[in-house]
């Protein structure tokens, strides 16, 4: 009977992912000879090849890569025991691997944090900050617990749950005329300079779906990654941009920008959580999901003031 540990099912995991020795020891702490040594030991187990070894690197055989798929589900598997078993005391206790978007984090986090700390004392939670695409590729290998981010998520494996929808507004330069007009629309966006988030933002995409926009020609990022220097660039009079509503009591203040509402409907994204169907702390992230209503609409309150505000200005 072939004799198979854990540790050899994490190192092959890590190799599938990263295709790439080198790399993979690096993610698994371990030396590179230590790392391959176990893939050796799994083979000859298996009786099988995993990994075809070329000049230009390595690939998985198509045995390989269907036990790479059988590796990760088993992975999970332990990951969702050793949760059950350290979670089993109360809801939201232990440890939680938040994943958040750059567009939501700073707006949603001041709000939440503390009504986690008030609510949940025996939670100890981690916070990852980055794109959609690397924290959904992380929360599917078992590196995160859970998403906070923009929906919806294409993928069989994650369950999601819609918490608020957030509304796009028009952000101008203060000494823009708008001869009388208080909605923007579609039109006022295609014929002006479209300030936006560098590639990878699905906030970006949101954009340009809502504009209409098949060509970027007209679309600028200067490789921002945060909408703090999209704002400083539309105060300073090089262009426009789409704001979320919850980062109007922050991204507002203090700035030589005016915000308009778009005309009915106005465009909005839904803000959820998403986690993996296999994890057995469902009732964590529904718990999780209220407290993130309740700070969504201090910060939505905040964005209201802030344009009442400015309108009175």
């Amino acid at each position: 009977m072939a004799h198979v540990t854990l540790k050899q099912l994490r190192y092959f995991d890590a190799l599938a992912r990263e295709q790439h020795f080198g790399r993979a020891a690096d993610a698994c702490a371990v030396t590179q000879p230590a790392l391959s040594m176990q893939i050796q030991d799994l083979e000859a187990s298996l009786g099988i090849a995993l990994v075809e070894r070329t000049r230009n690197g390595i690939k998985l055989t198509p045995k390989g890569e269907e036990i790479a798929i059988r590796a990760q589900r088993l992975l999970n598997d332990v990951r969702n025991l050793v949760d059950y078993a350290q979670h089993a005391g109360g809801v939201l206790s232990g440890t939680l691997r938040l994943g958040v978007i750059p567009s939501v984090a700073p707006y949603l986090l001041p709000p939440l944090l503390p009504l986690l700390r008030t609510n949940y004392p025996e939670l100890e939670l981690h916070v990852r900050e980055t794109q959609t695409q690397p924290l959904t590729d992380e929360l599917v290998e078992g590196k995160l617990d859970v998403l906070l981010l923009a929906l919806p998520i294409r993928n069989p494996d994650l369950e999601t749950l819609p918490v608020f929808e957030d509304r796009f507004l028009l952000a101008l330069p203060k000494a823009r005329r708008l001869s009388g007009r208080v909605r923007a629309t579609k039109e006022m966006v295609e014929h002006d300079r479209l300030l936006l988030l560098e590639e990878g933002h699905c906030l970006r995409d949101q954009a340009l779906t809502y504009c209409s926009l098949q060509q970027v020609d007209d679309v600028n990022t200067f490789g921002a990654s945060s909408l703090s220097t999209i704002v400083e660039m539309v105060s300073a009079g090089f262009g426009i941009t789409l704001l979320p509503e919850i980062c109007l009591g922050v991204e507002g203040r203090s700035r030589e920008i005016k915000v308009i509402r778009f005309v009915d409907p106005e465009p909005s994204r839904s803000i959820g959580l998403a986690w993996r169907r296999s994890s057995p702390r469902r009732d964590d992230f529904l718990a999780l999901g209220k407290l993130v209503a309740e700070a969504a609409q201090v910060s939505l309150k905040r964005g209201a003031l802030a344009l009442q505000g400015e309108k009175s200005a």
